[in-house]
């Protein structure tokens, strides 16, 4: 009866819990909607593999999907996307293949469309090259972002910072999580990370049981992050968020 209701649930999500997909004009949507998947986005799932032929572009309407680039030394996420973008900017580059790996952080829904049909109806669209070029310079933007910050701030400043932005991903306050997943976000090893979200429970920002982590004060979270959380939500708003989409001639 449960898989039922979720099975119905993920029926009923319409594209435009998207944020990205909300942004195109009722026209524009509707050429892209028949193209559209519905699918569960299953925690732990590979949606791109390195150097691998991409067949899909994803956008998540609950959940988030995590990018991280591996050597030999170790792996560190460089970016991730939920509700406000799509998972694959290579497509819209015209490249076939990510050196990135992407897999689900948080599990959740998305539509996918193959990325043949993908590139087939954005080069017959304006409205969709602009918004979702606009959408690709703010996922570079997170990417920088994200180097800098991991040079530049502290451990639990960080840790607050990709809190946050899972919490902006998740309805409600709770975020499936565990330490061990946080530290292979953050790219540094478990003990770390204990003592960085030992701060932040101790603070009162944060609750941490049983791989669950519960947001308890958002405004403290935001106090304790460094300023990469709202320069990502400011890019992201300027370039997509508030923009007027133009209506074509």
């Amino acid at each position: 009866m449960a898989m039922t209701s979720a099975r119905a649930a993920i029926n009923t999500v319409h594209p435009t819990a998207n944020r990205l997909l909300a942004r195109l004009p009722r026209a524009e949507m509707d050429k892209l909607a028949p193209w559209l998947q519905s699918m569960e986005l299953v925690c732990g799932d590979v949606i791109f593999h390195p150097d691998v032929h991409i067949e899909y572009v994803y956008f998540p309407t609950t959940g988030s999907v995590s990018t991280i680039i591996e050597s030999p030394e170790g792996a560190v996420e460089v970016a991730s996307v939920g509700n406000e973008g799509l998972v694959g900017v290579a497509a819209l580059l015209h490249a076939d293949s990510m050196p990135t790996r992407a897999f689900v952080q948080s599990a959740g829904h998305a539509f996918r469309i193959e990325v043949a049909v993908f590139r087939a109806v954005v080069a017959e669209s304006l409205v969709m090259q602009q918004l979702f070029s606009r959408y690709t310079l703010s996922f570079m933007n997170q990417v920088a972002q994200s180097v800098a910050c991991n040079r530049l701030h502290s451990l639990e400043a960080r840790c607050a910072r990709w809190l946050l932005m899972a919490h902006d991903r998740v309805e409600g306050n709770q975020i499936l999580l565990t330490q061990e997943s946080l530290s292979y976000m953050l790219g540094v090893h478990r003990p770390a990370v204990t003592l960085a979200a030992g701060v932040l429970q101790k603070a009162g920002y944060i609750g941490y049981m049983r791989g669950k982590i519960s947001v308890t004060d958002r405004r403290g979270l935001e106090s304790a992050s460094c300023s990469c959380y709202q320069s990502v939500r400011e890019s992201f708003e300027a370039l997509v968020g508030a923009i007027a989409i133009p209506i074509p001639i």
